[in-house]
């Protein structure tokens, strides 16, 4: 969405970016509450740079995820990714996925596609293009580091959702249902480049590495 703005005006833009705050597990509304999940990815550590794979620079698909620590009286989960770095009024949504079964303990690499109206491994909503499945970050040339968030949340209920839901109707819908909350942190910036903590082709046996 931002990969041809001009260095130039991604550096009058430095700072303007739509805020931390703003992420869904900040909404006070959602009360999160204390519990957590452990969310990571054998592709990039925690706080660590995505490869270009993942982004708008290489392939554009979705990273592999891996959690532990669902509560056992949760009956789904449910994933959004966001960038509160975008120069935008509020944080861009990159993904989000819902109704995921509580025995999951993954997402594969490139799982996060358009799905239509569903499946039994959850249901993909609209990012910001308006589209089901994986926005590859693509921050402004100039515009500095930008940080992609993965929320993880464990719901008590089943959010009764359209199929393909925005991020409205998502915040909606979790709001008082989550009972832990899962987060990692991707970053990237055009210009620099990738420092990956886990090469994917070492990527261990359980599915996580790339098909």
């Amino acid at each position: 969405m931002l990969e041809h703005v001009p260095a130039w005006l991604g550096g009058l833009l430095r700072d303007r970016r739509a805020g931390h705050e703003k992420i869904v597990a900040a909404d006070l509304d959602i009360r999160v509450g204390s519990a957590t999940m452990e969310l990571s990815s054998p592709a990039f550590p925690s706080g660590g740079r995505l490869p270009v794979r993942f982004t708008a620079d290489g392939e554009g698909v979705s990273p592999p995820l891996v959690w532990v620590g669902v509560p056992d009286d949760a009956v789904s989960l449910a994933l959004i990714v966001e960038d509160p770095d975008a120069p935008t009024p509020s944080p861009l949504v990159h993904a989000l996925i819902w109704d995921i079964p509580v025995h999951e303990r993954r997402i594969a690499e490139g799982a996060i596609v358009a799905d239509g109206a569903g499946g039994p491994d959850g249901d993909v909503g609209r990012n910001s293009s308006l589209r089901e499945g994986w926005l590859p970050p693509d921050p402004p040339n100039g515009h500095g580091e930008h940080d992609y968030i993965f929320q993880l949340f464990a719901l008590r209920n089943r959010p009764g959702l359209d199929a393909s839901p925005g991020r409205g109707a998502f915040v909606q819908a979790i709001a008082g249902e989550v009972l832990a909350t899962g987060i990692l942190i991707g970053t990237y910036s055009r210009g620099q480049d990738a420092e990956v903590g886990v090469s994917l082709a070492h990527a261990n046996d359980d599915g996580l590495a790339p098909a």
